[in-house]
């Protein structure tokens, strides 16, 4: 079999997985002169009061709050605040990335990275490690003619996550083709087989696409923040208990780190069993 017919994801969410936080915490909310668990709670209320999905409403409150502060956002504009994404440790140098793919090339391994997020695309793109991915897969706004964000394009929840594995699956690098992804394909011709995914995620919000990539064959990390409180731990915990996450790891990207040791040997086995 050839290095081609052995293409192989790692697919990541974003915020709280690659990035310390949520992406528009760093320094678009204190730019529109709110404090972060100010915003949140209100993106909360507005969900529950509209019966609308969350997504959805804290892209339209990040306009609507600009707006009101004749803050003009462009692509460019976003982009500029992904440049402060707080990367964790092993993902600044991209390190990470050229140990990984050498491993994978080692065992004759053709390996791509993802990223499926509900954060924002725009910032994402605008992080020192975004060519390092394949695609990215998240949530982006609509610009009017003078290239300003007008409304929300894409909104990428917790459920929405899991049909983006299919569109890895299938070999689909778009958002919009509806027909290519309901078209029933065959196993042999599919451009990377679930069993050869390995997703990583950070907590609750990634429940639905690890259980699903379980079911499916594939392999799932779940990870936190070294310095995360004691009711984070707890969640983690649960999804080991639950049977929710095949392992558990800081997220840390360094050399050697359990982490490194976790996806090396997913990747050693997938090449063992192919």
């Amino acid at each position: 079999m050839s290095v081609i017919d052995k293409r192989t994801a790692i697919i990541y969410d974003f915020d709280g997985t690659l990035a310390k936080g949520n992406l528009q915490e760093t320094s678009f909310i204190p730019q529109i002169g709110m404090e972060k668990k100010e915003f949140w709670e209100e993106v909360k209320n507005l969900t529950r009061e509209n019966n609308a999905d969350e997504i959805l409403v804290y892209m339209h409150l990040m306009l609507e709050k600009a707006n009101k502060k004749n803050i003009k956002i462009s692509a460019n504009d976003f982009n500029k605040h992904g440049r402060k994404a707080a990367l964790f440790p092993g993902l600044g140098d991209s390190d990470w990335f050229k140990r990984v793919n050498e491993h994978a090339k080692d065992l004759s391994l053709n390996l791509e990275h993802y990223i499926i997020s509900s954060g924002i695309e725009e910032m994402i793109r605008g992080c020192s490690i975004s060519n390092e991915f394949k695609n990215i897969f998240a949530s982006k706004f609509i610009y009017n003619k003078e290239n300003q964000a007008s409304w929300p394009g894409v909104g990428i929840n917790y459920t929405t996550k899991t049909q983006y594995l299919f569109r890895i699956n299938k070999g689909i690098d778009n958002h919009w083709d509806n027909n290519k992804i309901n078209k029933f394909i065959p196993e042999s011709e599919r451009k990377v087989p679930f069993e050869r995914m390995i997703f990583i995620g950070d907590g609750e919000t990634d429940i639905p696409t690890m259980k699903m990539l379980s079911y499916k064959g594939g392999h799932s990390i779940a990870v936190y923040d070294s310095a995360t409180t004691q009711d984070d731990l707890k969640k983690i915990h649960d999804l080991i208990s639950t049977g929710r996450v095949d392992f558990v790891a800081p997220a840390d990207y360094q050399k050697n780190s359990p982490l490194e040791i976790i996806v090396k040997g997913i990747l050693s086995r997938i090449a063992f069993k192919n």
